[in-house]
C-alpha cells in the first residue's frame, strides 16, 4: 500500500484517479471483499504500474451493463513517471487483456476519461477499439473494448 499511495500522489495519476487517501480506501475495501483482482506490473524486476480487473457486472454501470456475462473491466495507471511514454502501458495492457480472454472472458472493457487522450492512444495500441462516449457519475468516458482475435 505505501507504493500505491506514493504512485497515487503523482500529479499525472492524481489527475485521473482523484484523491489518494480515498482511492487507497477503495482498493483496500475491494481487496477485502474479493471483488477485484489487483496486480502490480513489473518491468525488469521493477514495479511501475497498477492494474485491477473485475467482472463488468460487479458494479452497476450503464455503459458496460450490456456486455456479455464473464466480461472483465480494467482500471490501470502507470505510477512511475519515468515509464510513461515508452510503450510499456500498451504492452502490459495487451498482455493482460490476452490473458483475460484466454481465461474465458468474451470481452475486456476499459473506460478512460474523455480528456485522457494519452491513455486512449495507449489502449488503442494495445488492441482496444473505441466504441462510444458515455456520461457517467465520474464524468464523460470513452468505452474501449478488447475482443478475441479471429482464428
Amino acid at each position: 500500500m505505501p507504493l500505491l499511495r506514493r504512485w497515487l500522489q503523482e500529479p499525472e495519476v492524481r489527475k485521473w484517479w482523484g484523491e489518494p487517501d480515498h482511492e487507497i480506501r477503495l482498493i483496500k475495501e475491494d481487496l477485502a471483499k474479493d471483488r477485484v483482482v489487483s496486480c502490480l506490473v513489473h518491468y525488469d524486476g521493477r514495479p511501475f504500474a497498477y492494474a485491477q480487473h473485475y467482472s463488468v457486472h460487479t458494479w452497476p454501470q450503464d455503459h458496460i451493463a450490456h456486455l456479455p456475462e464473464g466480461s472483465r473491466a480494467v482500471d490501470t495507471f502507470i505510477g512511475d513517471p519515468a515509464m510513461i511514454g515508452a510503450g510499456h502501458g500498451s504492452a502490459y495492457l495487451r498482455q493482460l487483456a490476452e490473458e483475460l480472454i484466454a481465461a474465458g472472458a468474451p470481452v475486456v472493457a476499459i473506460d478512460p476519461g474523455l480528456d485522457n487522450v494519452r491513455a486512449q492512444r495507449a489502449y488503442g495500441k494495445a488492441g482496444f477499439t473505441r466504441i462510444d462516449r458515455f456520461e457517467t457519475s465520474d464524468g464523460p468516458v470513452v468505452l474501449m473494448l478488447f475482443t478475441p482475435a479471429d482464428d
